[in-house]
């Protein structure tokens, strides 16, 4: 397998390209490389895919049902990243308590645990 930190010399004007981008999609510059290149490897692998149609779409100012099969797989796959990266920095919890929400969870236990907000102690309830 591959070392995925294998140095590697970029082309400065991809890397100036790409650097915007990734600063505005919150991604590194090797991240946003790296995104690219797959994008680059499944268009390779679709000739019936138009690029400008697929970049309309994620930029929402296209149709996704006017895609053909393949351009509509590659806007999932990117929506489906999009989605992953949100989801994994959501922290509603957080976000509740925040609001002045109460937050209910389960512990490890599997108890109920009601969390109030303005920093009153949890209550427990038995299962």
């Amino acid at each position: 397998m591959p070392d995925s930190n294998s140095p590697m010399r970029l082309d400065p004007e991809l890397a100036a390209s790409a650097r915007p981008i990734a600063k505005r999609m919150s991604r590194s510059l090797s991240q946003q490389i790296s995104h690219w290149a797959r994008i680059g490897r499944e268009l390779e692998r679709s000739p019936g895919v138009t690029v400008t149609a697929v970049q309309a779409v994620l930029d929402g100012a296209g149709d996704y049902d006017a895609l053909n099969t393949q351009e509509q797989a590659l806007v999932r796959a990117n929506w489906s990243e999009r989605i992953e990266k949100a989801r994994s920095g959501l922290r509603l919890d957080r976000l509740l308590a925040e609001q002045g929400r109460e937050v209910v969870e389960l512990d490890a236990d599997g108890a109920v645990v009601v969390r109030n907000p303005g920093g009153r102690k949890p209550k427990r309830t038995a299962r």
